[in-house]
């Protein structure tokens, strides 16, 4: 008898805590300590459920940019040309670009008639 290779679902396995991707974890940790900062000068204030709501603030914040992509709405042109992406490619693109100091230049395809007399 000869031995066969049986396909399974292997898309849940890079996954940390079932929700967690690698990069979703790096960016909510990015985020929380981005929240911790906040916490610490919060605290220092003796507001400190302020603070422990900046850390979760954050720590969400950086779990949407890590672990969601950009939805197709069709009323806004934008999102048409990225829609799919992950967000934090975008916003690394966005970077990048203003970096940069690029321009974009747009051609409507209309002249513009001249009255020469």
């Amino acid at each position: 008898m000869g031995t066969y290779n049986l396909p399974r679902n292997v898309k849940g396995e890079g996954r940390i805590l079932f929700i967690f991707t690698t990069k979703s974890l790096i960016y909510t940790a990015i985020g929380a300590g981005v929240g911790l900062i906040f916490y610490l000068i919060f605290k220092i204030m003796k507001l400190g459920l302020v603070g422990m709501i900046a850390i979760l603030l954050f720590a969400l914040i950086g779990y949407g940019i890590g672990m969601l992509k950009v939805p197709n709405i069709g009323i806004m042109k934008s999102t048409k040309v990225v829609a799919g992406e992950n967000l934090d490619d975008v916003i690394k693109r966005v970077i990048k670009f203003k970096q940069k100091k690029n321009k974009i230049y747009i051609y409507d395809g209309k002249e513009e008639q001249t009255d020469d007399k």
